[in-house]
């Protein structure tokens, strides 16, 4: 199933919230302060934790998930990891691009005919050119070694990547309006950067050309969560 690329007017239909917490506990209070999120996000933290208790909860509740397990693995095993991971009913599910073609199509063949798309993982917004370039050896300026994984994964039958919102603009122009871009690092004007190097405000990520925006710390570790939801969501109208 491919979601829904052109969400509504409303700006909250636009945020993916990130539940970086430890424990199933933790999320479901997440779930009851801010009733008005209808897109979480699970990362591997949370889903080692308590994956399927959050998971039931979520879909329970009626609200959209995005399961970051960020797979990478030889063909056969991820593939096996979709077929499974695909059971939970979450709406957008990710691999990492770098596994290659061969197993991205594994994975896409398991994946076709359930509720679940998938998406290509590009590059850790995490890291920077400089690290690219000595830490992984990677020639290539990031912009357009994110254009190849990306392509590649559409060339492998992806209908999604995740992205730093730098590159969404560039990859939007090649790819075109039924391409779906969702990307973290998205941080509010004057928030902490924290270990991202490629950020974006909303407005700027939303103006690039993303679907949607993961937003985790900014929202989940301020003081006043409702407070620091509301002020994103009033941004972006």
């Amino acid at each position: 199933m491919k979601i829904n690329l052109n969400p509504e007017t409303d700006p909250q239909s636009k945020i993916i919230v990130a539940m970086d917490v430890p424990s199933a506990a933790e999320a479901i209070n997440l779930c009851d302060r801010l009733p008005q999120v209808s897109f979480w996000k699970v990362g591997l933290e949370l889903f080692i934790a308590d994956g399927s208790t959050i998971l039931r909860e979520l879909k329970a509740r009626d609200k959209k998930i995005f399961l970051d397990l960020k797979l990478h693995d030889i063909p056969n095993t991820v593939a096996s990891a979709c077929r499974v991971a695909t059971k939970y009913g979450a709406d957008f599910l990710t691999i990492h691009a770098s596994g290659g073609s061969a197993m991205m199509q594994a994975a896409q063949a398991e994946a076709q005919g359930s509720s679940t798309q998938l998406l290509a993982v590009s590059l850790l917004t995490s890291i920077s050119a400089t690290e690219l370039a000595t830490d992984l050896k990677v020639s290539l300026e990031v912009s357009e070694y994110v254009s190849k994984l990306v392509l590649l994964a559409k060339e492998s039958g992806l209908t999604g990547a995740v992205c730093s919102p730098h590159e969404v603009k560039n990859l939007r122009s090649q790819l075109g309006d039924d391409f779906c871009f969702v990307t973290p690092g998205v941080r509010p004007a004057g928030a902490a950067v924290g270990d991202q190097s490629r950020v974006m405000t909303p407005q700027e990520a939303i103006a690039a050309g993303a679907n949607y925006l993961v937003i985790g710390r900014p929202i989940v570790a301020a003081p006043d969560p409702v407070a620091a939801w509301e002020k994103i969501c009033q941004a972006l109208t």
